[in-house]
């Protein structure tokens, strides 16, 4: 992997990308290795993790797997210490592990699929941050970087648990940043809009497309840049903060062609 010279200040750093299989994670775990970064690359199996982990590596870059489910602190717990032992410190942590399905009405969801993407999306932010936080505020600073969403601030429907954990994480970057200030561990979030993840359909990224002012659905590349910008020097005196990363899309009257679930697939009156 031919070394990316634009931030030298990450040249050597360790970096934890949780939820680093595919999509968001994985783009962003890969542009953190190829300037340097020594990246351990999380995700729930060693299915998802290794093909990542082979890529960097067959690129000329550095890479270790962290297989851990982010919710179950055993599980965190173990993978830091292996990192720990591996390189010594995790001087950047990216948040980045999420599940948004199974997507649910309000009157379909059930207190196991509440809880599952509460404990996934925001426990898991907190558990993985706790111990790595310490680290940092051991080793003398570090950055942290959460991943809200549109859903913070503007729903989806049938999204209900999803968004709570959304407007969550952006309450607890804040508060982490306050925290965590004294200890020169920065703490930031980014903001993805509509970003094609998984590769859909060009018709459906027409659709969800038309109505961004960029013209375009976003790309998993297209979260990259923020990210190792949040980690580098050259954010040094940014904390408690978000970048939207989201082609203007939150910025207008109108939305964007975002809902999967519309009204008329809502349960009827009759079935409740």
């Amino acid at each position: 992997m031919p070394q990316d010279p634009t931030y030298p200040s990450l040249t050597g750093q360790v970096v934890l990308v949780t939820g680093a299989g595919a999509g968001i994670g994985r783009a962003i775990a890969r542009r953190f290795a190829a300037v340097g970064a020594k990246v351990a690359v999380n995700d729930l199996d060693t299915e998802r993790v290794e093909p990542v982990v082979s890529e960097i590596i067959a690129s000329g870059g550095e890479a270790t797997p962290a297989v851990a489910d982010v919710s179950d602190s055993t599980q965190v717990n173990s993978m830091i210490d292996a990192i720990i032992e591996a390189h010594g410190t995790v001087d950047v942590l990216v948040n980045n592990a999420g599940i948004v399905s199974p997507m649910l009405h309000f009157f379909e969801a059930d207190e196991a699929w509440w809880r599952r993407i509460i404990d996934v999306n925001l426990t898991g932010h907190f558990l993985v941050s706790h111990p790595v936080a310490r680290i940092m505020a051991r080793n003398g600073g570090g950055c942290i970087i959460n991943m809200s969403s549109g859903g913070a601030t503007k729903a989806h429907r049938a999204f209900t648990a999803y968004d709570a954990t959304k407007g969550g994480i952006e309450a607890l970057t804040r508060a982490m940043a306050l925290d965590l200030g004294p200890y020169n561990i920065r703490v930031n979030a980014l903001m993805p809009g509509s970003i094609d993840t998984t590769g859909m359909p060009l018709d459906d990224r027409k659709l969800r497309g038309e109505n961004v002012p960029l013209g375009r659905i976003g790309e998993v590349s297209d979260m990259t840049g923020a990210a190792l910008f949040l980690a580098s020097e050259d954010a040094g005196y940014i904390t408690g903060d978000l970048i939207k990363i989201d082609g203007g899309m939150t910025a207008q009257q109108r939305s964007a062609t975002v809902d999967i679930m519309p009204p008329s697939d809502f349960p009827k009156l009759e079935d409740l």
